[in-house]
């Protein structure tokens, strides 16, 4: 479905079904939610990558926790879905922020659960490794929901969001464990040996007689 939605354009990426706390200070966007919380809608953040703004993700303003005397905000939103912005006016007539026509891209919840076991366990290793707790993580995720916790670069993470099938993504995803799992495997092997080598020079050897 076609339709228009205001630009918020970001160098990052916002998943769907995600969080995301914003402060928003540039006087454009000022205006724009403002005008968002004036008529309780969606705006969209496009990721501006490459020196392009085409794929984002539809947010939804879920609180707005401090408003400034200035016109400044801090604001909870929340990801619904991905869109492609088709066509953009920037500014749009009197409005100091862009409008873009943006086409809803589907999303076909297809996990393999096989793979979906395997992600989880190469995440669970990973997280490990690099000693972050992992009690939050359950079996209910989807890919969306970790994709910002397993080290993908921004160019990664857009990669991503383009991918319109959950399998799509979970492929991606394993490519991506497999590639950095055996990196977080080294590391850690060196850091064990610097332990054990710094270990046995401490370490006094018998007397000879």
């Amino acid at each position: 479905m076609k339709r228009t939605l205001p630009l918020f354009p970001l160098n990052l990426v916002a998943f769907p079904y995600q969080n995301l706390n914003l402060h928003v200070f540039e006087p454009r966007y000022k205006e724009l939610i403002a005008d968002c919380i004036k008529e309780n809608s969606t705006f969209a953040i496009p990721s501006y990558i490459k020196n392009k703004v085409e794929y984002g993700t539809e947010m939804e303003i879920r609180e707005v926790t401090k408003e400034y005397e200035d016109g400044r905000f801090d604001i909870k939103t929340r990801g619904k879905g991905i869109v492609k912005v088709l066509d953009m006016e920037n500014p749009y007539q009197n409005k100091k922020y862009a409008i873009g026509a943006i086409e809803e891209i589907p999303n076909k919840n297809n996990a393999d659960l096989i793979l979906k076991e395997e992600i989880y366990q190469a995440i669970q290793e990973m997280y490990d490794l690099v000693e972050v707790d992992n009690r939050k993580l359950s079996m209910d995720f989807q890919i969306f929901d970790i994709a910002h916790q397993i080290g993908l670069s921004t160019e990664a993470e857009y990669e991503l969001i383009q991918l319109t099938e959950e399998r799509q993504r979970q492929r991606y995803v394993m490519d991506h464990l497999k590639v950095i799992l055996p990196k977080l495997r080294d590391i850690q092997r060196s850091k064990e040996l610097i332990q054990m080598n710094g270990h046995f020079r401490k370490y006094n050897p018998p007397q000879e007689f």
